[in-house]
């Protein structure tokens, strides 16, 4: 393990040590959050997080004393997690008036449905499942753990982050992050060339400063929205490395830098003070409404600092889709923070995880070595795992499950919230989640497979999903003549559904205009959790060994979309629940033996 690994892992710990005191207890004024909001991508969304903190908080997982709120986005066109946050500048101001000029907020953006990992498009993803703690981490947790020195050091203000990353980092032993400047201040992470094409990159003006340290305070001139690596260069992004700031890079980000002998500043998580959130605010109410998708980095951050250049607000390369008041919308927020500072906090001995895939997700929590040194991370997270996988240690990861004697795990799995008979074999890099496993059963290699309660007509019923951990949820076509296009587990679709005697009309209603592996109704709907599963197992069997399997033609069948819009979260909470109290009974059995 290299030194900075060792670095971050001791900081990590005593963040995580920290919340876990304040875990089920009130916290005092100014040692924690006056307000955490959790952004939700509609009323359905919103009400299943509600739920759920509701539940984390009867718990005692989470701190009390404070404020837990979810706001959805507007029904309508999609905003963007910049619409979203003004909408929740919008309600905090309603909620709190004058008194919200001294809060200290955590604005976390949640929404979305998680097509990449869809193991979190039911329940979110900021409610995922981490293997550490005690009660199980999820998202939320891990956030406000890793954030958790932040309001102490901090002017009333907003802090604004993604459900879906993880950031560790280490600072000198008598520094402290603060957050104590008017206007925008963002924290940056040295990358290599390469990452700063995907992400936000900060020029940086320059400075007098010969040693890099861990913790250095910046000024951004600035800032760049996934740039190539020429306009990197063109702009002044690009970073040398010395020997100084070599000694602070992670193992993955000192062989890179070592060898390019540059990098760049790359973008995560910013805040702004109440007085920018004023400003917000009149925006906001000067729009009147927002009916376009606005990025909350590219399109906020761009407007900031000397440098600033409104040329982007006409750039639409990485827009989802083209709306016409886009460009307006971009000019009136750049004129609003034309000359708005972007402070720069650099943490130079950090790393940025990112785990919104199904790939990302395997990989870090089964074959990373340094995010489960520098997080501790746990092959069995409060579960009861008695199978081969066990035995022959294998990189497997269990969650909050049962798996029986019996049941052969291969390596790269892992396996959240479900239970696990013998005779069930599940092939290496699968994704099990939510599910009751009670038959025979063969999974094969780099399968998902969840399932979701749903109620339709009234009545409780379940969904499983399964996909090829390849597939392309997203990719779309706009007839029926060419879902050959669209691939299941590798096989083009229309065989698949030939396979399964499946036609196109009940795959697709008439009126879907874009068809996707998101939207087709593959899977049956069964009135148990077991034979849901058995189900669905049934149809990826049969494209593995090349058979017909043939559905009935009374089966109903729901979507993955469907399924998330008639998710019965209570049920899906109950199952949990139950898992729970037989796993402690189990372990306090284990513990007297």
């Amino acid at each position: 393990m290299t030194a900075p690994t060792v670095s971050v892992q001791n900081a990590t710990r005593e963040r995580l040590n920290k919340y876990d005191r304040l875990r089920g207890r009130e916290v005092n004024t100014g040692e924690f959050w006056d307000v955490v909001v959790i952004t939700a991508a509609d009323k359905n969304q919103e009400l299943a997080y509600q739920l759920q903190i509701k539940d984390k908080l009867r718990r005692k997982e989470l701190p009390l004393g404070l404020n837990y709120l979810v706001f959805a986005d507007p029904p309508g066109a999609k905003i963007g997690n910049g619409g979203s946050t003004l909408y929740a500048l919008h309600h905090l101001e309603g909620l709190y008036g004058d008194k919200l000029s001294q809060c200290k907020v955590i604005l976390i953006h949640a929404g979305g449905y998680s097509q990449r990992l869809p193991s979190a498009s039911a329940l979110g993803k900021i409610f995922t499942a981490l293997p550490i703690g005690n009660p199980i981490y999820q998202m939320l947790d891990l956030k406000l753990a890793m954030y958790i020195d932040f309001p102490i050091y901090m002017k009333p203000g907003v802090l604004v982050t993604c459900a879906d990353d993880i950031e560790v980092y280490s600072i000198g032993q008598n520094d402290s992050i603060k957050f104590d400047k008017c206007g925008f201040t963002a924290l940056a992470h040295p990358s290599s060339l390469a990452i700063g094409t995907t992400h936000g990159v900060f020029v940086l003006e320059p400075t007098t400063e010969t040693a890099q340290l861990e913790l250095e305070y910046r000024t951004c001139h600035r800032f760049l929205h996934k740039p190539s690596i020429e306009e990197m260069h063109t702009f002044g992004a690009v970073c040398k490395t010395s020997q100084n700031f070599l000694k602070y890079s992670s193992r993955e980000n000192y062989s890179i830098l070592r060898s390019d002998s540059e990098f760049v500043y790359t973008d995560s998580t910013y805040y702004f003070d109440q007085q920018t959130a004023k400003v917000l605010l009149a925006l906001f109410n000067q729009m009147g409404g927002i009916h376009c998708e606005i990025d909350a980095y590219g399109d906020f951050l761009q407007a900031l600092g000397p440098g600033a250049s409104s040329e982007y607000t006409r750039n639409l390369a990485n827009v989802s889709k083209e709306e016409p008041q886009l460009v307006a919308i971009r000019e009136k927020i750049f004129f609003l923070l034309k000359g708005t500072p972007l402070n720069i906090i650099a943490l130079n001995n950090s790393r940025f995880y990112h785990i919104g895939t199904t790939q990302e997700y395997l990989f870090n929590f089964t074959s990373n070595p340094d995010l489960r040194a520098e997080l501790n991370l746990l092959f069995e997270a409060f579960c009861i795992s008695l199978s081969a996988a066990k035995e022959s240690g294998n990189a497997v990861c269990v969650i909050h499950s049962i798996i029986e004697s019996g049941c052969s795990v291969a390596s790269g799995t892992v396996i959240e919230y479900s239970r696990l008979g013998r005779n069930v074999s599940v092939g290496n890099n699968t994704i099990i989640s939510g599910c009751w496993i009670n038959h025979q059963a063969v999974l094969p290699p780099n399968c998902f497979l969840h399932s979701i309660c749903v109620k339709v007509d009234g009545k409780s019923g379940f969904v499983t999903i399964a996909f090829s951990i390849d597939d392309n949820l997203k990719k779309s076509v706009d007839c029926t003549s060419k879902i050959n296009l669209l691939q299941f587990f590798g096989v083009p679709l229309t065989n698949c559904l030939e396979k399964w005697g499946l036609s196109d009309s009940k795959c697709f209603s008439e009126d879907t205009k874009c068809m996707s592996l998101w939207n087709a109704h593959l899977f049956p709907l069964c009135t148990s959790l077991p034979d849901s599963v058995m189900a669905t197992l049934k149809m990826v069997n049969a494209l593995q060994n090349s058979k017909t399997f043939q559905l009935a033609e009374e089966d109903k069948l729901l979507s993955v979309e469907e399924s998330i819009f008639l998710k019965d979260v209570v049920t899906m909470l109950k199952f949990r629940e139950e898992l729970c109290e037989e796993i402690g009974m189990q372990l306090q059995k284990l513990t007297y033996l």
